[in-house]
């Protein structure tokens, strides 16, 4: 049996993968990841009875009821300056380029599947283990059993070494399974609920969160169709190609009923392109450049290849065909063309059947 060392972020899904890995024989030790430093980051609750406490110290709380719970060890890692350099500054960096990144991608790439790995294999680990869904067969990975939680897309940088030292216990069973054993277990968590969003954001207002670190440059909201000003917006780099609400331009004189859609950005200028319809031109796009790949197939196609793409999370998956133009460098052609491909996102590559192939992050549509 295998030494391995389970990341237990306080939620039923890890708590879960480390029961699943005890019962089969392993040496389990959990480990609880501190990544932000809520109380510098002034991001803490109230707490009447013993002042302030942090989301993540709940988190912590919580992960050692399971631990004590199942009778396995917990180590507590200390990851925020990581984090912190190789995560969070990307993130403001690319929102003030006005793109739109995915944080959770970057972390499970350079702290789960990096700074935590090496923690583990300090501690003389064989493997490590998390609660992802996703399923690794002969260190390839594929889609999970359960689709509708299936988190390849997140995973889709991770390179052949750090699959072939992971373990996913969840691999092949459901979320309402694992709810179903953490109540079996006894487990608190086994209604907490899921996490959403960002991590170091919470259940936080987004735009007001972001304000603390990409200074406002308010401009005027312009409809890409006819160049009439509709509005004012506070700074682009806080709306997202495709985004349909929080625009506050509903109601427009001598417009049609229908919702708007931001379609573009000028940053430079500070202008919001919006247009009117969810069936707009300018939601659809058919060419992609993709940089910074992960490519985990046996070799790099040197001619069109034919594949699947999802450009965002919960997407369905795009017919698509690609080829390299560089090293770490893809073009990407959809038939037929995809709504609101978004710069700054993650562009993941699928074969047919459900093996994630790696991903990179979206440069350019067209």
């Amino acid at each position: 049996m295998a030494k391995i060392v389970v990341g237990l972020s306080g939620g039923v899904d890890s708590a879960v993968a480390a029961y699943l890995l005890k019962k089969q024989g392993h040496e389990v030790i959990g480990a609880f990841m501190r990544n932000w430093d809520s109380f510098a980051n002034n991001d803490i609750l109230g707490n009447p009875n013993n002042g302030p406490v942090c989301p993540q110290e709940v988190d912590y709380m919580d992960a050692k009821k399971v631990a004590d719970k199942l009778g396995i060890p917990l180590l507590r890692v200390d990851f925020v300056k990581e984090y912190w350099d190789e995560v969070f500054s990307y993130f403001i960096s690319e929102f003030k380029a006005g793109r739109t990144p995915n944080p959770d991608v970057l972390c499970n790439k350079y702290i789960k599947f990096d700074s935590f790995l090496k923690f583990a294999m300090d501690q003389g680990a064989d493997y490590i283990a998390t609660g992802h869904y996703a399923k690794l067969i002969d260190g390839k990975m594929y889609k999970s059993f359960d689709k509708n939680k299936d988190q390849t897309y997140f995973l889709c940088l991770l390179n052949h070494y750090q699959l072939s030292k992971t373990i996913f216990p969840l691999a092949d069973i459901t979320k309402p399974e694992v709810r179903v054993i953490a109540k079996e277990l006894g487990l608190e968590v086994a209604t907490k609920k899921d996490s959403t969003g960002i991590c170091f954001i919470g259940e936080r207002d987004f735009r007001k969160f972001l304000q603390n670190y990409v200074p406002a440059k308010p401009g005027k909201i312009v409809d890409i169709d006819t160049g009439t000003i509709l509005g004012d917006h506070i700074g682009v780099m806080y709306y997202t190609l495709g985004q349909r609400k929080g625009m506050g331009i509903g109601g427009i004189p001598n417009h049609i009923q229908g919702s708007w859609f931001v379609v573009d950005k000028d940053i430079e200028k500070h202008i919001l392109y919006v247009a009117q319809g969810d069936e707009t031109k300018w939601l659809y796009h058919d060419h992609v450049i993709v940089k910074d790949m992960t490519w985990n197939y046996e070799n790099k196609p040197t001619e069109w290849f034919n594949c699947l793409a999802k450009f965002r999370y919960r997407q369905v998956d795009n017919p698509v065909k690609i080829r390299f133009i560089d090293d770490n460098t893809i073009e990407v052609l959809c038939t037929p063309k995809v709504k609101a491909i978004t710069p700054g996102q993650m562009c993941v590559i699928y074969t047919n059947d459900e093996r994630c192939l790696g991903g990179g992050t979206i440069t350019s549509v067209d």
